[in-house]
Order: C-alpha cells, then sequence, then structure tokens
C-alpha cells in the first residue's frame, strides 16, 4: 500500500460551455450537470428534468459508455467530488464544470478510482481546498494533490470488482423497482383517470359503456356514483415543526424519526422511508408541539420544492416543510399515494411565497379530486398490494447493501480489510 497524491496519475478534462439558449426539453443529446451525480456517487438520470441541447458543439465532448466524470462544483451540499461511470455511448455531453477523468492504467484501476472519489477523506480533502463561498469549487489541480492509498493494481481491480459487484445490485433492484412502479402507476391511471375499473362483470367500466355523468365542480364525466371531493377528503392533513435546534436533548439517533425535505432529497427513488438524518425524543416532540404520524402516513414536501413523497415505515415526525396525509379516512395508502402524485402540478401552481413556494394546509384543502367509493379503491389495493410489498423489500435490501457497501468502502481503501 502506498499513500500519494493523484498528480501524474490521472488527467482531468474540462467539458465544454454549451449556450442556454440551446437547451431544449427534448432530443438526442443531454447535457450533463452536477445534478447527474448521486451524493454517494453513481450516476443518476431523470428524463423529466434533463437539459437536452440543439445547437453545434465540437464532438469531442460527446461522453462515452464507460467514462468517469466528477463533480467539480457543488450545485448541492455533499456533491463536491462525486464521481459517475457514463452509461451509454453517444448520449451525453461533456459540460464546463466536470471533470473528464482519464488514468495511467499502469497505477490506477478507473473503477478503483471512481470509489475512491466516493471515499469521505477524498471528499474532506476537496471540500477543504475548494474556493467559492455558497457554491464551492474545485479544479483539476486541487484533485491532484488528493493524497489516497494505493495498493497494487491486481489488489485495486480486485477491489473495485466487490463494490462494483454491490453497486450492480443495487442497481437491479432499482430497475425492477421502476418497472414495478410503472406497473401500478398504469393500473391507476387505467381504473381511476380513465375510468376502465373492472365493472360487475369485470370488464372495463368506461369502455364497455359503463354510465357516466357530468360533475359540475369538476367540469367533466365522471362514473356514475362517484363524487367530487378535495385533498382532505383522502386523510387528515398534519404539518410539522422544528424543535429549538440549540437544545441538544430534543433530538438523538434512536428516538422518534424526524422526516425533513433532505431527507426525502436523499431518499429519492424510493417509495419508502423509515428514518431521516436525525430523531427527535419525547421533549422535543413535547417542545415543538410535534405529531406523530402513524405507519402508512402518505408524507409530501409542501416547500422547497414541492413534491417530495414518500410512504412511512412506522412512525415519524416531520419539520414544517411537509403537509402529511394521514390514512384514517377510509381510503387506502395505494390509492392516496398516486392521487395526492397526479395532483403535485396544480398544488404548486396553487401555491405562493416570495423566496420560494409554500404550498399550505389551506391549498391543499381546496384541490378538488374525483373520489371513488372506497370499495373501488379497496380493489384497487388489492391488485397492487404485492407490487408494493416487493418495492418495499427491494428498497431494504438495497439500503442493506448500501451501508455494507458504505462500510467496506473506507475498511478496503486503508488495508483494514485484506481482499484474497
Amino acid at each position: 500500500m502506498t499513500t500519494t497524491t493523484l498528480r501524474n496519475k490521472i488527467h482531468i478534462k474540462h467539458g465544454f460551455s454549451f449556450k442556454g439558449e440551446f437547451f431544449a426539453s427534448e432530443g438526442d443529446y443531454v447535457v450533463l450537470t452536477p445534478g447527474n451525480f448521486k451524493e454517494s456517487g453513481g450516476f443518476k438520470f431523470d428524463v423529466e428534468k434533463a437539459k437536452f441541447y440543439s445547437g453545434k458543439f465540437p464532438r469531442e465532448y460527446i461522453c462515452a459508455k464507460g467514462d468517469l466524470i466528477v463533480a467539480m462544483t457543488e450545485q448541492a451540499e455533499g456533491l463536491l467530488g462525486c464521481s459517475a461511470i457514463v452509461p451509454e455511448d453517444n448520449r451525453f455531453l461533456h459540460n464546463q464544470r466536470i471533470g473528464l477523468v482519464t488514468v495511467n492504467e499502469n497505477e490506477i484501476d478507473k473503477l478503483f478510482l471512481y470509489h475512491v472519489f466516493n471515499t469521505k477523506s477524498v471528499r474532506q480533502q476537496l471540500r477543504r481546498s475548494s474556493s467559492g463561498s455558497k457554491v464551492k469549487h474545485t479544479s483539476p489541480d486541487r484533485i491532484y494533490d488528493v493524497i489516497v492509498n494505493l495498493p497494487p493494481l491486481p489488489t485495486q481491480q480486485k477491489i473495485a470488482a466487490i463494490l462494483s459487484s454491490l453497486d450492480a445490485k443495487i442497481e437491479l433492484n432499482q430497475r425492477i423497482n421502476a418497472e414495478l412502479e410503472a406497473m401500478a402507476k398504469t393500473l391507476y391511471d387505467y381504473w381511476f383517470v380513465q375510468f376502465d375499473f373492472p365493472d360487475e362483470e369485470g370488464k372495463p367500466y368506461k369502455s364497455s359503456g359503463g354510465k357516466m355523468v357530468w360533475n359540475e365542480a369538476l367540469k367533466r364525466e365522471i362514473p356514475e356514483g362517484w363524487n367530487n371531493g378535495t385533498l382532505s377528503d383522502l386523510g387528515t392533513i398534519s404539518g410539522g415543526s422544528t424543535p429549538p435546534r440549540e437544545i441538544e436533548e430534543y433530538f438523538s439517533n434512536d428516538g422518534t424519526p424526524w422526516i425533513t425535505p433532505k431527507d426525502l432529497s436523499l431518499n429519492a427513488g424510493n417509495k419508502f422511508i423509515t428514518k431521516g438524518e436525525t430523531d427527535v425524543t419525547g421533549k422535543g416532540i413535547k417542545a415543538a408541539s410535534l405529531t406523530i404520524m402513524p405507519k402508512g402516513t402518505v408524507l409530501l414536501s409542501s416547500r422547497a420544492p414541492i413534491g417530495y413523497m414518500a410512504i412511512a415505515r412506522g412512525e415519524v415526525t416531520t419539520n414544517q416543510g411537509f403537509k402529511s396525509f394521514i390514512p384514517n379516512k377510509g381510503y387506502s395508502i395505494p390509492f392516496i399515494y398516486y392521487t395526492v402524485q397526479q395532483t403535485i402540478p396544480t398544488i404548486i401552481n396553487h401555491s405562493s411565497g416570495s423566496t420560494f413556494k409554500e404550498a399550505s394546509a389551506t391549498v391543499l384543502k381546496s384541490i378538488s379530486v374525483c373520489l371513488p367509493p372506497i370499495s373501488i379503491a379497496d380493489k384497487y389495493k388489492d391488485t397492487v398490494d404485492a407490487i408494493f410489498e416487493r418495492q418495499n423489500k427491494l428498497e431494504l435490501e438495497s439500503q442493506t447493501l448500501t451501508e455494507l457497501r458504505d462500510w467496506l468502502l473506507p475498511m478496503l481503501m486503508n488495508g483494514q480489510v485484506k481482499v484474497g
């Protein structure tokens, strides 16, 4: 094991300055940004948030599958120095403030270096040497000066293989869950948007000539026997608050989970949540008049930003950045979850605020929704219960694998855990 800097062992190339006037909502090429990095490392892509590019650019800035990239600007706290592997050819564009890393293959394995960048040691070094007060920046020179432990190349390759196998299983679970999510959401749309839920004969209601009646409040036809309502008819809407931060006894690591919008951001891609970065104690709950919400509560961030969602695995509390739905009015959790999700654009449009928009309880209680008989919502629940259970199981498995990977990472890097 050699302790050394990365200087003369790697090369980092700056990206191209793509012009904002050519950014588009669709196209062949996607401009990479710090938003394409997961905080713990890895590539993240959301087509709805992607910045496509329609202008001309030098072809050398088209990334190749397997390219190693690193975030040199901290778009969100914790992202500086994050690394990722580009997942496909001829799709992603190398943007400025993102470094394209090439390695001296006689000294460093690229996949090993990918994991090195995601260690706490490297992240801390880059943060200490960064420039900028609010938005942190690093540079190739600062990255070259990072001190790392380098085992022999064959050992690097073995370490990379172990860590990458864990990553691969986590990614597989995420892909399966995405497919399951598409199935559950498609079925929701089929039943509650297109109104083709099974009728008494098991046929799609509207397509089979089921009676539709005009609803004046919703300004559209809905199935006979259905009603208009508001989001507050789905469950009790509950807010949250923050105990005084300066009082340590209000917070702990083993109290009642206390969720913030940041926790949901870190939980992105998951449907369920167990806890956040910190818990609150009984004294903290009393001091902040927090409501302890039950298992199955549908959490919705109502500010900074509006629209993060999750289902509580157990009892939780939240800070003031939430309006959560306690499922106590007869409607099932899956129906509440997708009905709230479907109304998020409307919620955002009705929200207000000078610095950032916030959705108040009053706003939520004004949002109209179409309400089926509870028996139909229950049939939907019975249909998708197995999907939700499978998603929950895969998420928990991925969390366990992530914890194992994050424990192994520094231990393998500093030689405390040996590979055969």
